[in-house]
């Protein structure tokens, strides 16, 4: 289960950590749409930057779905 959820109309992004070797870590955002779809373009997405903590990963993550999702277009 994801760190954090967020809903756009019908899309679903979920942001989380990925714990790498050397005891980093990285943010990792998935984007689906309600009925289970994956996204067109690429389900995962993950934040360039490696994190020491798993906080700060995980502040890099959401920051990356909050822009994600302010791009998302919606049917209306």
């Amino acid at each position: 289960m994801a760190a954090e959820r967020y809903t756009k109309a019908d899309w679903i992004v979920e942001a989380d950590i990925q714990r790498l070797e050397g005891g980093k870590y990285q943010g990792v955002v998935l984007v689906t749409r309600g009925n289970g779809a994956a996204q067109a373009d690429g389900a995962q997405h993950v934040v360039d930057a490696v994190s020491i903590t798993p906080e700060e990963a995980l502040d890099e993550a959401k920051a990356l779905a909050h822009r994600i999702l302010s791009d998302l277009k919606t049917d209306s």
